[in-house]
C-alpha cells in the first residue's frame, strides 16, 4: 500500500484547492463597540448558477492516524466549506486535478488542520470525506442547496495510507 504523510494546514500549501479560514493577523476592521475583529471576506464561495448556499450541520464519527484512505469525491456545482465546531485538529484531505479521458483524481496530498482552522474547497476539487481525529465531530458546511447534481464519488484502485508527519 502507498503512504503519504499528512503534514500542518497552510493557506500556501492549500492554496491550489481553497482556502484555509482561520483568524490570523490584524482584523480588517474592528467592530461591536470594538470588542470584536472582523476577518472579512475570507473565503470564495461558488453555489453555480443554478443554486444558493445553505448551511447544514455535519456529526462525523473520528478516525485516526494512520487513517486508509479508499474514496474521494468532489462536487462539480459548488465549493463547500468546513468550519470546525471544536477545538480539535482534523485530516483533511485533497487531490491534484486528473489528467485524461476519465477525469480521476490526480496526486493526493494530506493536511493535518490545527484548533481553530477551517477549510473552503474549491468548485470540483477532489477531496477526502470528512475527517475528524478526535470526538466530537461536529461541523458547520456551507455549501450548494439545488436541484442538479453535485456529487461524483471515485473509490481508487489502490488505497492509501495516510500517516502523520
Amino acid at each position: 500500500m502507498r503512504e503519504i504523510a499528512a503534514r500542518p494546514l497552510t493557506a500556501e500549501g492549500f492554496a491550489p484547492y481553497g482556502e484555509v479560514l482561520e483568524v490570523k493577523g490584524a482584523p480588517d476592521k474592528i467592530i461591536n463597540q470594538g470588542l470584536c475583529g472582523r476577518h472579512h471576506d475570507r473565503a470564495g464561495m461558488d453555489f453555480g448558477p443554478e443554486g444558493r448556499a445553505g448551511i447544514s450541520l455535519f456529526d462525523a464519527e473520528p478516525r485516526a492516524l494512520p487513517y486508509t484512505l479508499e474514496l474521494v469525491e468532489r462536487h462539480p456545482e459548488g465549493s463547500q466549506a468546513f468550519l470546525p465546531m471544536h477545538q480539535n485538529e482534523w485530516l483533511v484531505i485533497v487531490a491534484e486535478p486528473g489528467e485524461g479521458e476519465n477525469d480521476a483524481p490526480g496526486a493526493i496530498h494530506a493536511f493535518v488542520a490545527a484548533p481553530g482552522q477551517g477549510i473552503n474547497l474549491r468548485r470540483g476539487t477532489w477531496h477526502g470525506v470528512l475527517t475528524p481525529l478526535h470526538a466530537p465531530g461536529l461541523f458547520a458546511v456551507v455549501d450548494r442547496i439545488g436541484h442538479t447534481p453535485n456529487l461524483e464519488e471515485h473509490w481508487l484502485e489502490e488505497p492509501l495510507l495516510i500517516t502523520r508527519g
